[in-house]
Parts: structure tokens; C-alpha cells; sequence
């Protein structure tokens, strides 16, 4: 199974950026779509961003603006670059791959804390 590692999250004020990373372990992943989704405290897991393996995208109306993903196939790592963040923007950041039949791997997560 493949296997993703997130990095990048911490605690930045508002208005602040961060750049987060996924890794994965699979060769696969250069035909693959990836993603970032989001867990905030007592919410549900929610969409952030897509990536496929054509390079397109698609961003949740939150983010439009003020992230970007994007894809390293030569590293096998998917970026998410966090602009003028928010304190709603908080939760812990997962990345996904995807294969035919859905979301075939989840990262363990990492935490993004913004400060008022």
C-alpha cells in the first residue's frame, strides 16, 4: 500500500503562509490524482484541493485565491502553498490519492494553527 507523510503544518498568525508537503512512497503516484482535505475541531473532514495527474486542479471556494496546490512527479510529493491564512483555515491537513475506486491512501495528518 502506499504510504503518504505530510510536513509543513505549525502555528503562523493571520495574514501568514505556510507550505505544506506530501510524500508518497508508491510509484504510482505520477498517475495519479491527489489531494488535500482538512479537519477542523469538531467538524467533519472537508475538500481543500485537487491536483490530477494531468496537472488541472480544482479548489474549494474557502481556499480560491489564496492556496495552490501542485505536484513534483520527479519526488513524488504534492505541495499545498497557504497564503493570507485565516483562523478558520485551523484543523489538521491530510493528503489523499486517489485511484479508480476513490481515496486509496490517507496521510496521518498535520496540524495548521493560525492565531487571531
Amino acid at each position: 500500500q502506499v504510504q503518504l507523510v505530510e510536513s509543513g503544518g505549525g502555528l503562523v498568525q493571520a495574514g501568514g503562509s505556510l507550505r505544506l508537503s506530501c510524500a508518497s512512497s508508491g510509484s504510482i503516484f505520477v498517475s495519479n490524482t491527489m489531494a488535500w482535505y482538512r479537519q477542523a475541531p469538531g467538524k467533519t473532514r472537508e475538500f481543500v484541493a485537487r491536483i490530477a495527474s494531468s496537472s488541472v486542479t480544482n479548489y474549494a471556494d474557502s481556499v480560491k485565491g489564496r492556496f495552490a496546490i501542485s505536484r513534483d512527479n520527479a519526488k513524488n510529493t504534492v505541495y499545498l502553498q497557504m497564503n493570507s491564512l485565516k483562523p478558520e483555515d485551523t484543523g489538521v491537513y491530510y493528503c489523499a490519492l486517489f485511484t479508480s475506486l476513490g481515496v486509496g491512501s490517507w496521510g496521518q495528518g498535520t496540524q495548521v494553527t493560525v492565531s487571531s
